[in-house]
């Protein structure tokens, strides 16, 4: 789950994109600026995005639906393709640009602005993240600024939906050395290696790209929490667990699982 979208203050809606301020991460400043033109080749996976638009179409109900971090439009684009009435927030103006020039890119509505704040108007059936993005935020507490904020742009019956990486299986993977093979193609080959830090609970990812005889290094930085950390910020932010599934498939979330897609809904039970 490779997205990188960082996020700024400025909020201002637009149709189409106007500028926005570049975001950093905290290890390549600049990573989805400078690599707008290249997400989409390198971690756009069909398999991968096929399922996780089929099962958001399925969650979305009448709509509207707002994606945060909806970045190249790799989700939006097919869910509005589908008739499904999509809004999205991103921060980077090359990713933007990227979701305009597309067929329907022009048709979404657009805020830029720091998705934890969710700085849009009105309510929605779902409100998702997809690729990881939801750990780009920087901390604990954006984490339930966002779940706080996304409670109170969710319609009666709506579902905040996003995929996390289990901490266990992130660092099964980091401890055998095994690089992940990314992507692969006769003229390209991206393997990802990762690090955790438990002490700040992130972890680097550091992704080789071999590319017309020259090999680039990336380092990004994520979060990580454990799904009962997840459950926890989320109860504090008016949210509760409806379901939570194993792959974007919907296969069970079993001792196997290696990621999660879990699936909240406002908690409109009294507290004593």
């Amino acid at each position: 789950m490779p997205r990188t979208h960082n996020t700024t203050r400025r909020t201002t809606s637009i149709r189409p994109a106007t500028p926005a301020t570049p975001r950093e991460s905290p290890a390549h400043p600049y990573y989805a600026d400078a690599h707008a033109a290249d997400y989409d080749r390198w971690f756009g996976k069909p398999g991968i995005t096929d399922a996780t638009v089929d099962t958001l179409a399925a969650l979305a109900g009448p709509g509207p639906v707002l994606e945060l971090g909806v970045g190249t439009g790799r989700i939006a684009l097919p869910l509005a393709a589908r008739g499904i009435r999509v809004h999205g927030v991103d921060a980077s103006e090359p990713m933007i640009r990227r979701l305009r020039g597309k067929p329907g890119g022009e048709d979404i509505p657009i805020t830029v602005g720091d998705f934890a704040t969710v700085p849009v108007p009105g309510t929605f059936s779902l409100i998702y993240l997809a690729g990881g993005t939801f750990f780009e935020l920087p901390d604990g507490a954006a984490r339930q600024r966002c779940l706080t904020a996304a409670a109170t742009h969710l319609e009666p019956g709506g579902l905040l939906v996003f995929d996390a990486h289990l901490p266990e299986a992130l660092a099964v993977a980091a401890a055998s050395g095994i690089p992940e093979v990314v992507a692969e193609t006769d003229e390209h080959l991206i393997l990802c290696h990762r690090r955790i830090d438990p002490a700040t609970q992130t972890y680097r990812s550091h992704y080789l790209i071999h590319e017309a005889d020259r090999t680039r290094h990336l380092r990004i930085s994520f979060h990580y929490a454990s799904p009962g950390e997840l459950d926890l910020t989320a109860r504090q932010s008016g949210l509760r667990l409806k379901h939570r599934r194993g792959t974007w498939s919907g296969d069970p979330f079993t001792q196997a699982s290696t990621y999660h897609v879990s699936a909240y809904e406002r908690d409109t039970e009294e507290t004593p």
